[in-house]
């Protein structure tokens, strides 16, 4: 039987996230990984927003006007509600979703992950009046280009974050195999690898699922040609059953 491994730490099981990730721990320990959403498709869901307030606004102008001063008097009304309250309604309302954003996939949320409150909503699009200067949107662009996360101005003084909604993932299916319980207490990132290593293993070459089986099962004791086969058992274990 070989030497046993050294167990792994943390760092082993830890890869470098993207800089199109924004990584966020909850106060219970869990890793919350968030996509960005870039200028581009925050500019195309800007725009259809846009264009749907646009809609509403001539419409309403159009049916009021023959009222006379009383008609000109809602539609400013109006005018005023699309304006400033068209966007926090939406996304205080619809889980962070303009009907623009919810079109490209796109939410707000808090920096730390949890859905816009009022507060923040009110701030950030309160504040488009300051990332529209001096023409154009051009000191919101600018923001969004230099932050990593692309934040406008609005963003970082309220505190919030357009990300890409996460759209339900298919519980990834793992080789008919009986469940193994697991020796130790495992910790959350050695969990984490557990289980990644039994979703991928079926795109992997047989060196190198061997190879990360070595790795991964060194605290487990067993030899290297038995660690691939013990490794699944325990990530069926942990995923519980089918």
């Amino acid at each position: 039987m070989p030497a046993p491994l050294a167990k792994p730490s943390a760092d082993t099981f830890r890869q470098p996230l993207l800089d199109t990730r924004h990584l966020v721990e909850t106060p219970e320990g869990i890793d919350l990984v968030l996509h960005p959403a870039g200028l581009v498709p925050r500019a195309l869901a800007f725009a259809v927003d846009l264009t749907i307030r646009g809609t509403i606004l001539l419409l309403a102008f159009l049916a009021l006007g023959p009222f006379g001063e009383l008609g000109m008097g809602l539609a400013s009304l109006l005018f005023f509600l699309v304006t400033w309250w068209y966007m926090v309604l939406f996304e205080v309302l619809n889980q962070g979703c303009t009907p623009g954003k919810q079109l490209l996939g796109l939410q707000v949320v808090h920096d730390d992950g949890t859905p816009v409150g009022w507060a923040a909503s009110l701030t950030r699009n309160l504040l488009r009046v300051v990332d529209l200067l001096p023409f154009g949107y051009t000191l919101g662009i600018l923001s969004c280009l230099a932050h990593p996360t692309f934040k406008r101005l609005g963003d970082l003084a309220a505190g919030t974050l357009v990300i890409y909604r996460e759209r339900p993932q298919p519980r990834p299916s793992l080789p008919e195999i009986d469940a193994q319980p697991l020796p130790f207490a495992p910790q959350a990132d050695e969990r984490r690898a557990l289980l990644a290593f039994a979703e991928r293993q079926a795109g992997l070459s047989a060196g190198r699922r061997r190879e990360l089986a070595g790795i991964l099962a060194g605290p487990l004791r067993v030899p290297e040609e038995q660690a691939e086969a013990r490794l699944l058992g325990i990530a069926r274990e942990l995923m519980g059953p089918p």
